[in-house]
């Protein structure tokens, strides 16, 4: 069932305003060019958030919130499209980011409760994410998961993005974009049955009233399932629901609303044999060591609502404004490896630590937006003039039982109970974040853009300490700016260049009461896209230059304190290139090189590398579609290569490079679809990450298949 109309099916205005219906401006030329219709629109590539053509788009609103040609972002943007989240069908969304150059996924390894991604070297854990440009970062062990099928595209912004989005690491961001109505009929039923006994119910429904003014959708889904290790659970009951309500061609609103509730298990790190203990007598039964205790469990329940508004004054004035409140419970076990009792020749003992989680988190955030296009001179520009609040609220308890649990070698098994551990945390947190933002987008008439960008930020930290009784406040401040150019060269060629600036904020105070200071990050990226004339196929290079100042360090005077002398430095190279190859053959093929050292340090790590941070690393994923007798027939296959790393910033452990290979089959005939999705297809064991302490390494997930059954209705 197509998801996108075509010129008969609506009117030509009307049309226009549906795809940019989302709140969001749909086109980057000026009103006048907003209607007109090209074979590109129709296809439903010209939305700066649609699910785009293949595996390309052609506009983007997260380098730019006016939405502009990716041409005229003088950043790197990198895009996971609707195309490739079908064909790859990823579980979680740290899967789906595997094949963009500069990302590690799951760089912690096999760990279901958070979605985990590094850029560009820097470990962004679950901070970096962002749900249709609002936060949607994690507080405390509430990670706010999302699942990619209620997902219809990600965008990942590198570099520094906090003139645009406030707080944020100088790597950059991750934006995924909702699923939201489409104006046209769509359904969808899927049945899916996996690895480790995992079956999935999944549904995609939606509709649009006669006179074409409100749309709706509704996505559903029900899991019930586990991952390799032993005694543990993925289960997921999800149901989202948008509408969209656009009564003239100058207003919209879509509301968007969704409940998520998740049984899932925690990490595991395991001792490795040679490295952790001494092998001579044997090793340790990797049978018990992939075992969950019967006590762990990260249980989760979500819900969001909000909305995205927009309404056009005129052919030069809009307004929009963009709003999310959500909420999640936590509930967490976990008895987990501490570490090794010396023994000869194998360890004596296993021990174990017990930690709980008892908290509530909630956020809401809300920006406000007012967008003039017209012209200037010589010049068009799009000012983008923008007030964003953010607020973040954490409230609950942690418990540590210190000692722990020992298990004899003699005797390996969790039969033991577990008693509840006492409370070592008990407070609430409340993060309140305010912005003023302003953003000059000018295109020239020789293919010249500059874009420019400033950002006043205020952050307010308040604790209320209910076990110690020692509340605490903190407030900072930022100024964040940025200046880039492309050039259209008008052969296919577009360079560009960009100086970008970021912060983020440090709790706490050094050993003479000093607050600590934001973070600051800054890049220079140059970079070059090409386009060959009449393809869908793209490629980019980029060369960035990453550093932070204000970094935290150790006192040397002062033990147990912390100053701010460290600064770290990452530089590097991404090479790009994603769509149509031929008719038939889709490709995405990426490689990162990046140069990471520690400038200046007090931990006795200065000129080191920094921990998990990959020289090298390489994708690439091919569909082939095949026609005549064979029509219907897909079949996908890629390689991921990530080099070796280091445990710490120490560089006293290093972690062995890997090679995982993935496979897809798919066949459609008629309203019926059957796949067949394979992760680490040949089962390749390998360590995401390392401790430096003897606590062992965190496994890769191995191999998992999924086999699922579509129809359309």
């Amino acid at each position: 069932m197509p998801l996108f109309l075509s010129s008969s099916e609506f009117p030509r205005p009307r049309l226009a305003l549906l795809l940019s219906a989302t709140a969001l401006t749909a086109l980057p030329a000026f009103a006048q060019e907003s209607v007109t219709l090209d074979p590109v629109i129709l296809q439903g590539q010209g939305s700066p958030i649609s699910g785009g053509v293949g595996y390309t788009v052609s506009t983007t609103a997260t380098g730019l919130k006016s939405g502009a040609p990716l041409t005229e972002v003088p950043m790197t943007v990198n895009t996971v499209t609707e195309q490739e989240l079908k064909d790859r069908d990823p579980v979680q969304i740290e899967d789906a980011l595997a094949y963009i150059p500069g990302i590690v996924a799951s760089p912690w390894g096999m760990d279901d409760r958070f979605d985990q991604f590094s850029i560009r070297g820097f470990d962004l854990g679950v901070y970096g994410l962002f749900r249709d440009g609002l936060i949607n970062k994690a507080q405390s062990f509430s990670g706010f998961k999302v699942d990619p099928y209620m997902i219809q595209r990600i965008d990942v912004l590198k570099g520094p993005a906090s003139v645009l989005y406030g707080s944020n690491d100088a790597a950059g961001m991750v934006n995924m974009i909702t699923k939201r109505p489409t104006f046209a009929h769509l359904g969808e039923a899927k049945l899916s049955y996996g690895s480790h006994d995992t079956v999935e119910l999944a549904v995609d429904w939606g509709d649009v009233n006669a006179d074409k003014t409100l749309s709706w959708r509704l996505t559903g889904l029900t899991r019930d399932g586990a991952n390799s290790i032993k005694n543990s659970d993925d289960d997921r009951d999800l149901l989202a629901f948008s509408t969209t309500w656009a009564p003239t061609d100058q207003t919209s609103i879509t509301f968007l609303a969704h409940w998520q509730k998740d049984n899932m298990m925690p990490n595991v790190m395991v001792p490795v044999a040679g490295e952790d203990y001494d092998t001579s007598g044997g090793t340790l039964p990797s049978d018990f060591l992939n075992t969950q205790h019967p006590w762990n469990k990260f249980e989760t329940e979500q819900a969001s609502i909000g909305w995205q508004a927009e309404h056009e004054f005129n052919d030069s004035l809009k307004v929009r404004q963009n709003f999310r409140y959500a909420r999640q419970t936590t509930d967490y076990n976990h008895l987990y490896s501490s570490g090794l009792t010396a023994g000869a020749p194998l360890p004596a003992n296993l021990n174990y630590t017990a930690f709980t989680v008892d908290e509530k988190a909630r956020y809401w955030a809300l920006d406000n937006q007012l967008e003039y296009r017209g012209r200037m001179g010589d010049a068009e520009h799009v000012l983008t003039f923008g007030i964003d609040v953010s607020k973040q609220i954490r409230d609950g308890s942690m418990g540590y039982a210190d000692p722990g649990y020992v298990i004899a070698l003699s005797a390996l098994n969790f039969d033991q109970p577990v008693t509840e551990p006492g409370a070592f945390n008990d407070a609430r947190t409340e993060v309140l974040e305010k912005g003023i933002y302003a953003q000059d987008h000018i295109r020239f008439g020789n293919g010249v853009t500059v874009t420019a960008g400033l950002r006043r930020s205020w952050v307010e930290n308040e604790t209320e300490d209910r076990l110690w009784g020692m509340d605490s406040a903190q407030k900072d401040n930022a100024t964040t700016g940025m200046l880039g150019a492309t050039w259209d060269l008008g052969n296919g060629f577009v360079p560009y260049a960009s100086y970008g600036e970021s912060f983020t904020v440090n709790i706490g105070q050094t050993f003479g009461g000093e607050q600590y200071k934001p973070t600051e990050g800054k890049q220079l990226e140059v970079g070059l896209r090409y386009q060959p004339a009449g393809t869908q196929l793209q490629l980019a290079a980029a060369l960035y230059n990453i550093e932070k100042s204000n970094v935290l360090t150790s006192d040397p005077v002062n033990s147990g304190f912390q100053i701010q002398t460290g600064e770290v430095r990452h530089r590097g190279l991404e090479l790009e290139a994603r769509g149509q190859v031929t008719e038939a053959i889709s490709l995405i093929a990426g490689y990162s090189y990046i140069d990471a050292k520690v400038l200046s340090s007090e931990d006795g790590d200065q000129g080191n590398e920094p921990a998990m941070v990959p020289e090298h690393s390489a994708s690439i994923w091919a569909e082939y579609d095949f026609n005549g007798a064979a029509e219907g027939l897909s079949l996908g296959g890629g390689l991921r290569y990530v080099g070796k790393t280091w445990a710490d910033n120490a560089n006293s452990r290093e972690v062995d490079s890997y090679v995982l290979a993935d496979m897809a089959v798919h066949y459609t005939w008629d309203d019926y679809s059957v796949a067949l999705n394979v992760t680490n297809l040949f089962d390749e064991e390998y360590y995401a990450t390392c401790s430096a302490a003897g606590y062992g390494c965190a496994q890769g997930e191995g191999r998992e298949a999924t086999l699922t059954l579509s129809r359309a209705f």
